[in-house]
């Protein structure tokens, strides 16, 4: 008997192995069936799915074969996995130099036809087989090899895909573990800034009274810049709080929302009839959710289409409907729109599409970045729909059920 020799490569292809964290896993319905279709295709009464580590031939899957593993040295497939082309036969063991003493042969399983298809990883190392195998002589027809090679490519491709599935929930893992920590920052940051930010502001004021009268013109605008910054960065703290306050819905009350007094409500506490006009266009009268969150959100975007307008009377309007699982919302406006190029990132923290509002004060980005986070808590999401002057469309929903 002729032992394998170990890969050229071999340190790369065990590590390139690893890396699917295919070994010693359960069976899956979607490999068994297609090594089941091989076994019926070439009509032999075993195949397997094989896999080769550093010292053993492990099965994936297998048809026909009561074994979950053997011995390397063994193994007919890490022969093949040294091929350089991908297809390894051999028609009858017994004859074979290599393989007629194996004991894979000379007792059970009984290998005298084996027929195996390379398994290469993206980085084209070998990972193991696709193997068909008979108790007796044979040979395969152009078309069974063509099948089995087709079926040993869809193999790899499921073991590929569920490899990158696994990456991608690592990262979003480690995405959600680095949120929470920057929340986690920005919530000690904003606690920790919040006294000696009123300190410094209430000093500025009573400095302000107190010397008035003593200090010249360039001195009042300094600490006028001093109470502005100061008031500015207030609100950035305060966002930043509210930013990270929302986590858990089991501390709030779901109740019934009316939308009419809803939308008077919010005008009053906006802005007033002189310079906002907000409509309701639906036919719902009220809807059961959580009204702080629904306040929160609405405030954000009618603040923004109040702050950001370009014409004497802004005007919004909310349009609310429902389908068997969402509520759906559309806040329209009559302001200059939102460029494309700003509409997949102004949802993000700390971005933003505009410079400065209409008043001249200039945003910190946390405002739509609230919103989204609500609504995603919700179980809904949110998009924009706009064109430069033309107005933006804000078009979210929120389940009914979470």
């Amino acid at each position: 008997m002729q032992k394998p020799s170990i890969h050229k490569k071999e340190s790369e292809r065990i590590t390139s192995l690893k890396s699917y964290l295919v070994l010693d896993t359960e069976t899956e319905e979607e490999i068994d069936n297609l090594t089941q279709l091989a076994s019926e295709i070439c009509e032999t009464p075993i195949a397997l799915v094989s896999i080769i580590d550093e010292n053993r031939q492990w099965f994936k899957s297998k048809v026909g074969l009561d074994v979950n593993e053997t011995n390397r040295d063994l193994a007919f497939c890490a022969h093949t996995i040294n091929e350089t082309n991908e297809l390894f036969i051999i028609e009858d063991a017994r004859s074979d130099k290599r393989f007629f003493d194996n004991p894979l042969v000379t007792s059970y399983p009984n290998v005298i036809f084996y027929a195996g298809f390379v398994l290469k990883s993206d980085e084209n190392l070998p990972l193991g087989t696709l193997c068909v195998i008979d108790n007796s002589p044979r040979k395969l027809s152009d078309k069974q090899i063509r099948s089995l090679k087709t079926i040993s490519k869809q193999i790899m491709n499921l073991l590929n895909y569920k490899k990158s599935m696994r990456k991608q929930e690592e990262l979003r893992i480690q995405l959600v573990q680095k949120n929470r920590e920057l929340e986690r920052f920005a919530s000690i940051a904003a606690h920790d800034l919040k006294s000696p930010l009123a300190n410094i502001m209430s000093a500025a004021n009573l400095f302000s009274e107190i010397y008035a009268s003593q200090i010249d013109t360039q001195g009042n605008l300094l600490i006028d810049s001093i109470e502005k910054s100061g008031q500015r960065l207030k609100l950035l703290v305060d966002g930043l709080l509210e930013f990270t306050k929302i986590d858990d819905l089991n501390l709030l009350t779901k109740s019934k929302v009316d939308l009419i007094k809803l939308v008077r409500d919010l005008t009053k506490l906006i802005g007033n009839n002189d310079n906002l006009k907000i409509s309701l266009n639906n036919k719902l009268t009220s809807i059961e959710t959580y009204p702080i969150l629904l306040d929160q959100i609405l405030i954000n975007l009618f603040s923004n289409s109040l702050k950001y307008s370009n014409k004497k009377i802004a005007e919004i309007e909310l349009n609310v409907s429902e389908n068997s699982s969402h509520y759906l919302f559309i806040v329209k406006d009559n302001g200059p729109g939102i460029a494309k190029k700003n509409q997949t990132t102004i949802f993000n923290l700390f971005q933003i599409a505009s410079t400065k509002d209409q008043f001249g004060n200039k945003g910190n980005g946390i405002g739509l970045a609230t919103v989204k986070k609500i609504i995603e808590k919700l179980g809904g999401e949110i998009h924009i729909e706009s064109e430069e002057g033309q107005g933006a469309e804000f078009h979210f929903s929120i389940s009914k059920v979470n």
